[in-house]
């Protein structure tokens, strides 16, 4: 029987933070030390002390694990804040400089060498059109993505991912005397939450998952309440970094940043932050197909909802759309009423911290969603047609995204032209977003309209759809 891993301590230092972040991501991916030091050449008990936050990563590291793990740059994003020995190009641990003895032992190390992947390199989930017509979702690289798709207006504001120190970026350490460091980083969040609302995720990501680093180092001389302000400020970027990655259609990270912000948010003390990302989780999971989850961990958030809180209305809608998947109308609806009447009791003059952007259009999105998974299209495609016309003026992506709906519930009724031209007003927002939700469910529109392609409408929107997407080789 093996020992106990040792427990680690990612608020102790940056490099500490890294160890335990390659330790998740090696976790998600079911490899053990030994496996990985397979994988990558490496020793795994130098592997280990990287783990513990003993040593100093190299950038080869960095840049081999974070291309191995699959972590589409955030291993090598985090590495950057770490500030390595420049000197130290390959450490020890590595298996070029391995002593003689290792050759002889019975792990099997891999022979093939993979060319190093620059961190703009990093991953963006694209559909792309197969030789015999069909879509498929595939992983390119960043630089790929933004030469190839022709999505003109994300290529003109998204030039690539910044570097950590370019302009969003924070000093680590030297935070003015006179600015609360947790009211900087608050002002900063909400200035990358408009950001993200008007030009998609893709830009947000890289930097916001560089100031849960630089938070980190702040963490480190500032204690007393300015610390425990900035952990709860921690754990909110990487709910919002859940979030970003969500809407770019990776849900493996996505899952990774919530379960982060949820490990942190226990250590806040507030219960309020803990029920909204349990709520996050369940929506998470309803986007993923995974029912059972959609509905057991959103329930729990209801359960622990403060009554004068917008969040139990919240967790009962994430958990009316997990029922809707379990094919359960009866408990969908009792659900989406409980949302709606959590919300009439509340005071309007008090939006709370947590869901200013629940209301009762939000239920009625979630009420046409259940229907149309459970087969009402007709009413389904009403209700995404009213909450569109009730959606605040600046949720442009989000209108994208519910026009998207819409028009595969036109499709579902069998109202071809209606769902075509809807799903190009979709379209439209999707190349100016980079919305992976958005083009996730355009992708699924393009495949039913499929039978009525001699319909010129539904021709103009596969054409156009098809301008927008890869196409394999």
């Amino acid at each position: 029987m093996g020992q106990p891993r040792k427990e680690l301590t990612p608020d102790r230092s940056p490099l500490h933070l890294w160890g335990s972040e390659l330790r998740a991501w090696r976790d998600r991916r079911g490899l053990s030390l030994a496996k990985m030091g397979e994988l990558i050449r490496y020793n795994p008990s130098y592997l280990a002390r990287i783990e513990r936050g003993e040593r100093k990563p190299p950038r080869e590291l960095a840049e081999t694990v974070d291309r191995e793990l699959n972590a589409s740059g955030a291993l090598l994003r985090l590495w950057n804040l770490v500030d390595p020995d420049p000197n130290d190009v390959r450490h020890p641990g590595h298996v070029a400089n391995l002593p003689d003895h290792v050759a002889n032992t019975s792990q099997v190390l891999a022979t093939t060498a993979h060319p190093q992947a620059e961190s703009e390199e990093a991953g963006v989930t694209v559909p792309c059109r197969t030789s015999d017509g069909g879509i498929i979702f595939v992983t390119l690289p960043r630089r790929t993505f933004f030469s190839g798709l022709g999505l003109s207006a994300v290529t003109a504001s998204i030039a690539g991912p910044p570097a950590v120190a370019q302009a969003g970026s924070v000093p680590l350490v030297g935070v003015a005397p006179d600015l609360n460091p947790a009211e900087h980083f608050r002002q900063l969040r909400q200035v990358l939450i408009d950001n993200d609302n008007l030009l998609g995720p893709l830009r947000t990501i890289p930097t916001v998952e560089a100031q849960i680093g630089a938070i980190q180092q702040l963490r480190q001389v500032h204690g007393g309440s300015d610390g425990r302000d900035l952990l709860y400020i921690q754990t909110q970027y990487a709910e919002f970094c859940g979030w970003l990655h969500h809407d770019a259609g990776n849900f493996q990270s996505s899952r990774y940043w919530l379960d982060r912000a949820l490990e942190w948010s226990y250590a806040t003390g507030d219960a309020d932050i803990t029920t909204y990302i349990l709520a996050r989780k369940g929506q998470l999971a309803g986007d993923m197909g995974d029912a059972m989850t959609a509905v057991g961990v959103s329930t729990a958030a209801r359960a622990q909802a403060r009554p004068d809180t917008k969040l139990g209305a919240i967790a009962a809608t994430y958990a009316a759309y997990g029922h809707a998947l379990q094919k359960d109308p009866t408990a969908a609806a009792r659900a989406l009423d409980d949302a709606q009447t959590l919300l009439s009791g509340l005071d309007p003059a008090f939006p709370g911290v947590w869901g200013t952007w629940m209301d009762s259009s939000y239920v009625d999105i979630h009420r046409a969603r259940s229907c149309y998974v459970l087969g009402d299209h007709k009413r389904a495609a009403e209700g995404f047609q009213k909450a569109i016309r009730q959606l605040p003026a600046g949720y442009h992506r989000d209108r994208g995204v519910y026009l998207a709906r819409e028009s595969l519930a036109h499709a579902g009724a069998k109202e071809a032209e209606q769902a075509a031209a809807v799903g190009l007003q979709a379209l439209g927002i999707a190349q100016a977003t980079g919305s992976a939700r958005i083009i996730t469910e355009l992708t699924r529109l393009d495949g039913q309209l499929e039978r009525w392609g001699s319909v010129p409408a539904v021709s103009e929107f596969r054409n156009t759809f098809d301008e927008l997407v890869a196409h394999q080789a």
